[in-house]
Formats: structure tokens, sequence, C-alpha cells
């Protein structure tokens, strides 16, 4: 039984009875006594039988979804990593995980201002010309307002509700309970380290409550878009920013995905939705930094075609070597070759061992012959991405998040690059910068990083060598090496042996009796001792013929032992 503490069940007692409650809601009452949250509901035992018996889930997903919901911010951030890990949920809970809606009724005004003047040491009134008390946007985790700086500017102020800190590290305590008795008793225990995905989720939890890393994330974009004059990313006012207080310039125009206002106010949705494009695939293959949101609530046009961008909280990386791999992973699936793909799988440590190979590699050929022959102007992310999960899951491909983050960031932008240009071919304009890249990985320079790069290590392992070496022979002659030879089928081949030397038993007993039933057989014509040789004879003709039986239903079933 997994240990947890009694104190922090205690403290948090009122949080586990409406988690507990939540879930029995929606029909996982079998969680609910899995994860021992049965003794903080007020109703009895049986009673919650009764309801799991009355009450199976229709959709299990989408009551999946509306628990998480429920609960809460942390419960539905942690929803929304969930989104992106194929390998960990079914694809129809993965569906509705990218559903989930983190709208919630705005806090009150005056804690907003509350919280700002706590925040910047000043009153609202010294910090901003007008101060507009009506959110524009709620969230779980905080809400905007519009105001104006003292010398005119238009800003936006992002504030994060007050005591969501604390919410957040009492769920993230309980998920941490939780994940560790999830991980002794559930089968996703054994493939996963449940609790290190906790503390991964915590991490990136704990990064967005804190607003300067969105404010620094969008002087990156800033940076990165300089010369880039269809795209608009807003100016960050560090003196009015603080870890939860972020205030921003404010960009307005017409959502990118208003096709009717777009066409009222003349804009050319081809130019747009072109543009659109080429600055998500800059950002991807250029600078491995990614607005990994791009949902069309986050995107403005304004005059010129131009796009203004907000919202920078969740982000995406791609370092060279990834997308190197990527890269590869294209080119060796554009020939077909599964067993090419399985190799580059291996080789980016997303194939864990065990897994059955061949399997794997026969999935994979049936994916690219679907693919194979059609026009890239007929080939879907959406599609491609949506064939693919169901091949994550089965075999527990571990991807890192940041590629499923990429592969939602294409799907989004496809599908907006769809509704404003229907024709618009995403692939056909991919191309470019991948023969870039390419071009890059095969250049002399390119070369000749790598070779540097092993060069070093061969220099480092020829100067670490002997110590290591002297650490083996020491531990060797004191007798702490120990060499331990297994075998994937050692125990099928044991069993096997086992069988043959029974049956090898078997035949030489039924070999020794043989011969003593013919030795004695002449005492009975010679009439010595009939009394006793008789029954002799007779009780081992009957353990003669069990032996044989016995030998012969062996060899009949030979997998049985």
């Amino acid at each position: 039984m997994a240990y947890v503490p009694l104190g922090r069940r205690v403290r948090h007692v009122r949080r586990y009875r409406e988690i507990a409650q939540v879930l029995l809601k929606h029909g996982f009452g079998h969680l609910v006594e899995l994860l021992e949250l049965t003794p903080f509901l007020s109703l009895p035992r049986r009673l919650l039988r009764r309801e799991i018996a009355e009450r199976p889930p229709p959709t299990a997903p989408e009551h999946l979804r509306l628990a998480v919901e429920e609960l809460g911010p942390t419960f539905i951030k942690m929803g929304q990593i969930l989104s992106t890990r194929p390998d960990l949920i079914p694809p129809d809970y993965l569906v509705e995980m990218e559903r989930l809606q983190d709208t919630v009724p705005p806090f009150p005004a005056e804690a907003a201002r509350e919280q700002i003047e706590r925040e910047l040491g000043r009153p609202v009134e010294a910090l901003f010309a007008s101060f507009n008390s009506q959110p524009i946007a709620a969230a779980s985790l905080g809400q905007v307002h519009r105001a104006t700086l003292r010398d005119g500017r238009a800003v936006v102020v992002k504030v994060q509700r007050p005591s969501i800190e604390r919410v957040i590290e009492v769920d993230l305590e309980i998920l941490f309970d939780l994940a560790r008795l999830a991980q002794e008793r559930t089968p996703l225990g054994e493939t996963y380290d449940l609790v290190e995905i906790v503390e991964d989720f915590a991490t990136t939890l704990r990064g967005e409550l804190d607003y300067r890393r969105e404010g620094r994330n969008a002087d990156r974009f800033r940076r990165n878009f300089a010369d880039e004059p269809s795209l608009y990313i807003p100016q960050v006012y560090w003196d009015h920013t603080t870890r939860r207080v972020l205030t921003l310039e404010e960009i307005r125009g017409i959502k990118i995905n208003d096709i009717e206002s777009l066409d009222a106010a003349g804009l050319d949705r081809h130019r747009l939705a072109l543009n659109s494009t080429r600055i998500i695939l800059k950002e991807v293959f250029e600078d491995g930094f990614f607005h990994a949101d791009p949902h069309p609530g986050n995107f403005f046009v304004m005059g010129g075609e131009v796009i203004g961008a907000m919202d920078f909280g969740m982000v995406g990386y791609l370092d060279q070597r990834t997308k190197e791999s990527l890269l590869r992973l294209f080119v060796v699936a554009a020939r077909r070759d599964a067993e090419g793909v399985v190799d580059e799988l291996r080789r980016m440590g997303v194939v864990e061992r065990g897994v059955e190979r061949w399997r794997l590699e026969r999935d994979i050929q049936r994916l690219l012959t679907k693919y194979y022959g059609l026009p890239l102007s007929e080939v879907r992310v959406r599609e491609v991405v949506d064939d693919t999960t169901p091949i994550v899951f089965r075999y527990r491909l571990h991807f890192p998040a940041e590629l499923w983050l990429l592969a939602k960031t294409l799907v989004m932008m496809e599908g907006v690059g769809l509704q404003l240009a229907p024709e618009l071919d995403v692939l056909a304009i991919a191309l470019p910068y991948t023969r870039k890249i390419l071009q890059g990985m095969s250049s002399p320079r390119a070369m000749a990083e790598r070779f540097l790069k092993s060069a070093t290590d061969l220099t480092d392992f020829l100067f670490f060598f002997p110590k290591q070496w002297q650490r083996l022979v020491d531990r060797i002659e004191g007798g702490e090496f120990q060499v331990v030879i297994r075998s994937e089928r050692e125990h099928e081949r044991l069993t096997q042996w086992s069988r043959i030397a029974n049956r090898l038993s078997a035949s030489i007993l039924i070999a020794a009796f043989i011969v003593g039933l013919s030795m004695l057989l002449p005492l009975i014509s010679a009439g010595r001792w009939q009394g006793l040789i008789l029954p002799l004879i007779l009780a081992g003709f009957i353990s003669l013929g069990f032996l044989i039986l016995w030998l012969l239903l062996s060899l009949r079933r030979p997998g049985r032992r």
C-alpha cells in the first residue's frame, strides 16, 4: 500500500471530499475506491457501489472532461497537459481533453485593483490615467482589464486571481498523493513514472503563475520578428509588470477567423492565410521557439493584413537535434520506409525496449501506404495526427511533449489557414523550409561541427578511461563486480528443457519396467514363488500402462509441462 501522509489528508479533507464527489457524480466511482477516496464521502460504501451500478457513464471521455472542468484550474491545466500526451491516454479521451474550457466567471474589480496596488506599490489612479473595472476576458488563473497609461498609451492589464497560488499548491499536493497511489494500483504505473509526470506538470504550472515569464516570451517574439512586417507583437511595459501583474500594449483588430468582417473590411484572405502559415513555419523551423496556443482568439488582423498576436503564456521549444530528427523522419516516411521510421524513432528514444518491432513496422507501413501517391495539397495535418495517435497509444511511444505541442500548433494553424483560404496547401508552403534545413544539415559547416563534437566526446572518453578502468579493476578485486547474463526468452527455454528432461526420465523408467518384467516372466513358467511374482508382474504392467499413456499424452500436447 502506498504511503500517503495522514496529516496532509486531514489538512485538505474538504478538497479531497470535493474531488471524490465530483468523480462519483460523473460515474468514476471505481476511481474513488481505487484512490482510497471513499472515506471522504458522507455516503456509505454500499451506496457508492449502487451509484456505480445505476449510473454507467454513457460517454466516459465526456464525463471525464466535465469532471476536470468542475474541479477547477489545477485540474484543467493538468487536462490540457494530458492532451499533449497521446501515449498516456486513449485517443477518444485525448479529443475531450483538447476541448477543455478555461473560462470562469470574473472576480470582483475591487479585488483586481487591490492586487495591482499590492504588486506595484502605488494606487491604481497614480499608475493609470484610466482603468476599466469591467474585465474583457477571464480565465482560471487571472483576468484582463483595459487601461490607459499616464502618457495616454492604451494597454491591457492581466491580473492574477487573489489566493490562486494557495489553491493550486493544495491541489498539487493532492495530485502527488493520488499519483503515488495510482503508481502502485494501475497498469499505467508499470509503464510510466506517474509521480515524475506530476512533478513536470507542477513545474509548468508554477511557471505560468509568473507573468514575468510571459513578458519575456513576448519580448523574444518581438526580437525574432523584428524584420517581419506582417506580424506585430505588443510591447511589454516592465515598469507596470510583476510576478502577478502583466501590462501589455493593447492591439485591436478583427479576429482572424471572423471571415464576414474580414471580407467587409476588404482584406485579402489568401494573403492572410499565407502570412499566418509563414509566421508559424518560421517559428518552428528557423527559431525553434513557437507560439503553442495559436487559436483564433489570440490573433487579430490589423490594417494592411498585419497580424497582431496575443497571449504568450504557452510556448514550445525545438532544439536543432529535434528538428533534424523530425526532418529525417519526414524523409524516410516519404520513401515509405517503415523500417527506417522505426530506426529513427529508436534513435530519438521514442520506442521502449520490449516493443514488438515487427508489429510496429506493420502498422507504420499501413499508415504510409494510406498517403502514398497523394499530392501534398490533399494531405491534411489534422488527418495525419489523428491517424498517428492510436499507434502512439498502442505502442506507448514516448514522444517529447514539445512535439505534441507542435502537432497541435500545426493543426490549429492549418484550421485557420483553411478557413481563410480553403485552397491553401500548407505542406507545399513548408517544403522550402525543410529543404533549407536539410541543406544546412549536409553543409560543410554542419559536418565540421558534428566532427568537432565527436572529437571532443572521444577526447573526453580517452581522458577519463584510465580512471574508470582503475575503478572497475578495484571493484573486481574487492568482489563487488557481478556479471549477470539474462535472455529475454530464458524462462521459455528453461521450460522446454524441463519438459524434455521429464519425458526422457519417463522413457528411461518405462524401459526399466519392460526389462524388469521380462526378467520376472520366466519365473512364472518355472513355477517358483508364483504367489508373490504374479501380483508384482500385474502391478508392473498397470504402472507401465499409465506411464506409456502419460508419455503419449505429453507428446500430443507439447505446450504443456
